[in-house]
């Protein structure tokens, strides 16, 4: 049993600089800014030998009027209710204030472990806020500095005791294990290994990373809750709510889905704060750790300047991506609205012919099996690989039937293809001079890849070297 502990306390107390300590890299955003965390956020936690779960919460905001304080409070609240250790974290220096007070009344009729962490204790300054901190009622607080790591070892002890007490539970509940059933084991006789070496196979049963990006308000993080059936982050009119990437587990038709929620990615001539800036370079490191990104368009504005440029950026960085047009619901002529932006994708996405296209409505759910299968199906493709006396029998007839052109008058000779990798599929082609192979015959050859072998809207990396065909005895 995984033991969970939740880092709650008013704003700008450095429960994610202590979020980011536990989990042993930079993932939570950090600024002075105070409500830079909004939503919650979770990830594996370790000090020393132990292992749990550890989320990371908004600045508690004692307010109950509908707004997005609000609706962090909430969130908070959940925090609250799904963990086993609640660390109430406080500033040291700044002592104890009528917030943390009022917090510490919503903590003491949850029920919970409840431990009161000092924070930014390293200095002398810190110590008559300690002291002040003992009226909220908790015990003695434990001084730590999160930003030096200093009292790491108290906060061990106090986990440690969770863990043994998780254990103790788990243990008195489990079942009589003086039957033990059995269990059926089917073990592979060969790994499928050929003459061109092990065949990798794409594997239906892995957990996918699947990052949900596009410009603010598309309706991301309303799409999210819709597919994992809870409010599970902070939506709102708000533009730009969303600041950190946050991972949501879900299980879909029993496969584990990772999905990320990112910060909206308006033009670089508009980003003007910092926290924007640091919001937006989060959701391009969620691209690189991607594997599927569906790119979210809003059915009344689709295709502006931002979303081909990220749609271009994913193919840059060889993600598989599916289209998604959100608020649907919102269009009368549908038919006709479709073909337009089945037209218009074909003319503004040219590298990523035949790309999926799905509607959606996030607020209302529909669509959202349509979505999947897309992503699955994508996935699929992005992880497809050739053999090399297929390649090679394709190639013969694409150069058949359009031959590569002399330049300086000498003709160029394609001699010998194979695929390098998969995810994306990436081809090595064997010429006499590659490097005054046109791109535009280049780009023949990845069309007629896509085509041949169903590949469509993939992205595919195709490297032209010199060198003779190894199998072509004739060239020895």
């Amino acid at each position: 049993m995984t033991v969970t502990v939740a880092i709650v306390g008013r704003p700008n107390v450095g429960k994610s600089t202590l979020f980011n300590r536990l989990v042993g890299r930079r993932i939570a955003l950090v600024d002075d800014t105070p409500g830079v965390t909004r939503d919650r956020r979770e990830a594996e936690g370790r000090i020393g030998d132990l292992r749990f779960k550890v989320l990371d919460t908004a600045g508690y905001e004692d307010k109950t009027d509908g707004s997005l304080e609000d609706r962090m409070r909430q969130q908070t609240e959940i925090a609250i209710r799904d963990a086993d250790v609640i660390l109430f974290m406080i500033d040291a220096k700044a002592g104890v204030t009528p917030l943390d007070e009022r917090f510490a009344q919503v903590l003491r009729r949850a029920g919970k472990d409840v431990h009161l962490i000092g924070n930014k204790a390293e200095g002398k300054s810190a110590e008559p806020g300690l002291l002040e901190a003992y009226n909220l009622g908790f015990g003695e607080p434990v001084a730590l500095s999160a930003e030096h790591g200093q009292g790491l070892a108290d906060l061990h002890a106090i986990v440690s005791k969770a863990v043994d007490a998780a254990a103790e539970k788990a243990q008195a509940e489990a079942p009589s294990l003086d039957v033990m059933p059995e269990v059926d084991v089917d073990l592979p006789e060969d790994d499928g290994s050929t003459e061109d070496g092990p065949v990798k196979r794409w594997d239906p049963k892995r957990h996918l990373n699947v990052a949900i990006i596009g410009r603010p308000n598309a309706g991301k993080s309303t799409l999210i809750n819709r597919m994992v059936g809870e409010e599970r982050l902070l939506t709102g009119p708000e533009a730009g709510i969303t600041r950190d990437s946050i991972l949501v587990p879900w299980e879909y038709e029993g496969r584990t889905i990772n999905l990320v929620d990112t910060a909206g990615m308006r033009r670089k001539a508009r980003i003007e704060q910092k926290l924007e800036k640091l919001a937006v370079s989060d959701s391009l490191r969620s691209i690189q750790y991607a594997e599927v990104v569906v790119l979210l368009l809003d059915a009344q504005i689709p295709f502006e300047k931002q979303d081909l440029t990220l749609a271009d950026l994913v193919e840059r960085e060889g993600r598989a991506m599916v289209i998604a047009v959100n608020k649907w619901d919102t269009i009368e002529d549908k038919n006709a609205k479709l073909a337009e932006l089945r037209e218009q994708c074909e003319r503004y996405l040219p590298q990523l012919k035949g790309i999926p296209l799905v509607t959606i409505s996030g607020l209302q759910g529909r669509n959202i099996d349509k979505l999947m299968q897309a992503i699955f199906a994508i996935e699929r493709k992005w992880n497809s690989h050739v053999s090399t006396a297929r390649l090679n029998r394709w190639l013969s007839g694409m150069t058949e039937s359009h031959p590569p052109p002399a330049v300086s008058g000498r003709r160029l000779k394609l001699r010998y293809m194979t695929q390098a990798k998969i995810r994306p599929p990436s081809f090595i082609l064997f010429a006499s001079r590659p490097e005054v192979l046109p791109n535009t015959y280049q780009r023949y050859l990845i069309n007629g890849l896509r085509d041949a072998f169903d590949m469509p809207g993939t992205p595919i990396r195709l490297w032209v070297r010199g060198g003779k065909n190894p199998f072509d005895k004739s060239e020895k």
